[in-house]
């Protein structure tokens, strides 16, 4: 579709790319920019940039970057037509129908059509279910305890024995090859032609939240291998960013979703009057359906199967819930394997037993931990004890790691203050190192490997930096205060430095004049405002450099406060986890100049 710049500056004025990304990604205001997550990639650390300014993203990480129409776009695998009439729609905008060229009603035809011929598709599998050929497939369905009501609220239906059964059909219905291949429901080789990608298999419709069919899972009857087949990635299916039962458990009273492994589980508990359920299409738990979820619930119960594949996928989901801002809880279905099999033997009730009193995800992961050590022997306890307390340290707000503390030392049966000196000693190590870069170095006449002189250089160069150029010190007073210089000297040069660039009357002469009588000082001063700095060419690179700067210095700042802390201080927890995650924050950071 052709549209105007003007009607395109128009839809852009009227959706800020900060409500629109917000309604997908958890965004906090970080100086000029908003921070959050990537939904793009798995991260722990945001690195996710939204410009209200530039009205651009930017991930840092992976790369990923555009408009509110290019997030739409990505996020939700949408043409630029239908991202800008959806963000239209959203703000009022009246778009003209002669608008509309050859190939942009070519791309929409296009996409309608595979909407049409895997309706059609679902309506040839729904029927075969129900026909002569269909009757193993019934069988298979009715043997798994599932209702004529239930088989067709999913429209659940058989592929046939035969290479080109469904193509045939198709092709009557007047649908092209092209089209068939494009939707994911047929193939072509030279050998055997256009021919069908399912056939004997029992067949399961996956809608999307509009309730369109959008692709399709089948499981093989009989020995075949693989076992599951799904629907390719198509221009209107993405196997990441949908969820199988999304289109009912999105109008759940249940005030949570049930997250699990696979559709036989989903329709079991539908069936059980649990319509919360998903589950994910043929792959591991994605960030991007963490974030489709957090459209309609702030809670997930995890109902894996309980065997080792399962337990390993359920911790790995865990930090998927974690990374999208998502609280979880963990189901215990033991001693059977998944919720259809529980569900068949206890029944409705016991499952909904388990539900009330699903595990706390954190309390789930230690107690699978155990498992790797040996608690009879003294240092595998040891051992085990100091991988809980780095999980601990994970909780960076102080009351809600205090509770973890206090809750886990009671698990655990060991005193509360004991866990919390372990949780101290493992928060203070491991603080990252930045990457090595193109950085600004001093040039001094200091003997190399003086332990002294690498805590100082750094801040010497920055203080020389700013004299030279007092522009950027708008910018790294939003980072480095003076009493992140851990010298005196250095931190009451500073002091003043911040002082009069604050009034616009800077100097650097005159805080020599802050010790008339004391030569060593004067020369101290001097050479820290005459320090030679290694001339940067580049924006890109001098932008580098001075984020280097500002992390050693506060790295060197978080080790000298964590030195001068002891245990036995009611804030040295606080101290030590909030430095680190700022730290951390800052690692994975951007400074841009003005």
């Amino acid at each position: 579709m052709q549209f105007t710049p003007e009607l395109i500056e128009e839809i852009r004025s009227r959706n800020d790319i900060v409500d629109v990304v917000g309604q997908y990604v958890h965004l906090v205001k970080k100086g000029s920019s908003y921070m959050g997550l990537c939904p793009f990639h798995s991260e722990k650390s945001p690195s996710f940039s939204v410009s209200q300014n530039k009205q651009m993203y930017h991930c840092f990480g992976c790369g990923a970057g555009g408009d509110v129409f290019g997030f739409l776009q990505r996020y939700n695998s949408l043409t630029f037509p239908e991202a800008l009439r959806e963000l239209a729609d959203r703000s009022g905008v009246a778009i003209s129908k002669t608008q509309d060229t050859e190939q942009a009603r070519k791309e929409r035809t296009q996409r309608q059509l595979i909407y049409d011929v895997n309706k059609e598709a679902a309506k040839f599998y729904f029927y075969e279910l129900r026909g002569r050929n269909g009757q193993t497939g019934l069988e298979y369905f009715q043997n798994r305890k599932l209702s004529d009501e239930t088989m067709q609220k999913f429209g659940l239906g058989y592929a046939p024995i035969g290479s080109n059964v469904l193509v045939s059909y198709l092709r009557k219905k007047g649908y092209s090859d092209e089209i068939m291949i494009l939707a994911g429901l047929a193939s072509h080789d030279e050998k055997r032609g256009t021919h069908d990608v399912f056939w004997n298999r029992v067949m399961f419709p996956i809608f999307d939240i509009n309730n369109r069919v959008i692709g399709f899972g089948g499981r093989v009857l009989g020995d075949a291998k693989p076992k599951y087949v799904n629907t390719n990635d198509t221009p209107i299916f993405n196997k990441r960013r949908n969820l199988y039962g999304l289109s009912f458990a999105k109008n759940t009273k249940a005030g949570h979703f049930i997250l699990c492994e696979g559709y036989m589980d989903v329709i079991a508990m539908h069936q059980a009057g649990f319509t919360e359920a998903v589950a994910s299409l043929g792959t591991a738990f994605t960030l991007e359906q963490a974030q489709l979820i957090k459209r309609f619930t702030q809670e997930v119960i995890l109902s894996y199967d309980s065997d080792g594949p399962g337990v390993k996928a359920e911790l790995r989901a865990i930090q998927i819930l974690k990374e999208a801002g998502l609280r979880g809880k963990a189901l215990n279905l033991e001693p059977y394997k998944d919720p259809d099999e529980f569900i068949k033997n206890e029944g409705r009730d016991a499952f909904e037993q388990r539900l009330r009193n699903a595990e706390n995800t954190f309390f789930f992961e230690i107690r699978i931990l155990e498992r790797d050590f040996d608690m009879t022997d003294p240092a595998g306890k040891t051992a085990y004890y100091k991988t809980v307390a780095a999980r601990l340290c994970e909780f960076t707000e102080s009351l809600e790691r205090e509770n973890y503390i206090q809750a886990t030392a009671a698990k655990l049966s060991i005193a509360v203050n004991d866990l919390k000196n372990l949780v101290i000693l493992v928060a203070s190590e491991g603080v990252p190192k930045r990457q090595e870069s193109v950085k600004l170095q001093a040039s001094q006449n200091k003997k190399k490997g003086d332990p002294m002189d690498n805590v100082l250089r750094p801040q010497r160069v920055l203080l020389t930096w700013i004299a030279d150029e007092p522009d950027i010190y708008t910018i790294v007073k939003k980072y480095v205060s003076p009493d992140d210089f851990t010298d005196e000297l250095y931190r009451k040069v500073a002091t003043k430095m911040y002082e009069g660039l604050d009034a616009g009357r800077f100097l650097a002469a005159s805080i020599i004049s802050l010790f008339p009588d004391d030569e060593e000082q004067q020369s101290r001063v001097s050479e820290i405002f005459n320090t030679n700095l290694v001339r940067i060419e580049t924006r890109e690179e001098k932008e580098k450099a001075l984020h280097d700067i500002i992390y050693d210095i506060r790295r060197m700042s978080y080790e000298k406060k964590k030195s001068e802390i002891q245990l036995g201080d009611a804030n040295a927890l606080k101290t030590i986890v909030e430095g680190k995650k700022k730290l951390e924050e800052l690692a994975h950071s951007r400074i841009e100049l003005d």
